[in-house]
């Protein structure tokens, strides 16, 4: 197999050879045993050159991917002999300013897991990836997994102080007529926002952006208003570089879960990490609460 997508790869058998340390012939009789176990031609054969027939393209792109999965398991297994490795998928604002922080007190209580984060942003199929849980934000559904819930997500209108003093914010019918940031996953965020607060209004324009981190140093700037989860931008609250734009109750916009393959809820590190991280999640959410309370 390896013979074969190395020489798919460099679209050569010399180099292929050269590549795994074998002789051409050696290269050129697994290709061909690999041929006649198949019963497909993988190549196209021209005087000294080879060419990937269509079906040989396609066998290649899944071979490749499967030798990848491969190598990352071994390298897995060689960081950690006893198999503690917990491939988690993040996403990237909540992964950066709550999750990563706070890892530490994790691999703290279970030194023998090793923890490896993979950015992704929409829900996939576990059957067919190499991670073994992910964060979920939005509704508690994802297709063939299950979701522990984690914490709730409350959104407050922020912008730099100096936006603030132009003075010309009273009240939440105010923020109509701002510059309003909007970010790429949440197009509507801005229109579910008026319309809890009963507020009419046309068009939303403003600037788009495909991260809460760039939108939020967008913010920080004084480009505009943002809707910002208040638990995730703590620091900037702590040092006024954001400011609540309007005296306002937070608007609840969704739940963070952590999803699993139902097979897997036993895996040692996966059912450790799941422990910690929903203790973790409900003080976030107990602290949250309390800061409510204080403000109000």
């Amino acid at each position: 197999m390896a013979a074969f997508e190395a020489a798919a790869r460099t679209g050569s058998v010399t180099a292929a050879a050269n590549e795994l340390g074998l002789t051409q012939s050696a290269v050129s009789r697994q290709i061909s045993s690999l041929e006649k176990q198949l019963g497909v031609a993988l190549f196209l054969r021209e005087r000294q050159t080879i060419r990937l027939t269509i079906a040989g393209d396609t066998y290649a792109r899944e071979v490749r991917e499967a030798l990848r999965r491969i190598s990352n398991a071994s390298l897995n297994l060689r960081a950690n002999p006893a198999g503690g490795t917990l491939n988690l998928a993040i996403l990237p604002f909540f992964g950066s300013r709550w999750l990563t922080p706070r890892l530490p007190r994790f691999l703290e209580r279970h030194p023998g897991v090793v923890v490896n984060l993979i950015t992704r942003l929409e829900p996939f199929d576990f059957r067919f990836d190499t991670l073994d849980a992910a964060i979920h934000f939005g509704e508690p559904r994802w297709p063939g997994a299950s979701l522990s819930v984690l914490t709730d997500e409350d959104v407050i209108p922020v912008c730099a102080p100096a936006y603030l003093s132009r003075g010309d914010l009273r009240s939440c019918d105010d923020l109509r007529g701002a510059s309003l940031l909007h970010l790429n996953s949440r197009p509507d965020a801005w229109e579910t926002w008026f319309t809890s607060r009963g507020i009419e209004f046309e068009a939303l324009h403003g600037m788009l952006f495909d991260q809460f981190s760039t939108m939020l140093e967008a913010a920080v700037a004084g480009m505009g208003l943002a809707l910002m989860p208040r638990f995730l931008i703590d620091r900037e609250l702590d040092k006024r570089l954001l400011v609540p734009a309007i005296e306002t109750s937070p608007l609840h916009s969704g739940r963070y879960f952590l999803a699993y393959p139902p097979e897997r809820g036993s895996y040692p590190p996966l059912a450790a990490f799941r422990n910690w991280i929903v203790e973790e999640a409900a003080r976030t959410q107990d602290r949250v609460a309390r800061s409510s309370r204080i403000g109000q």
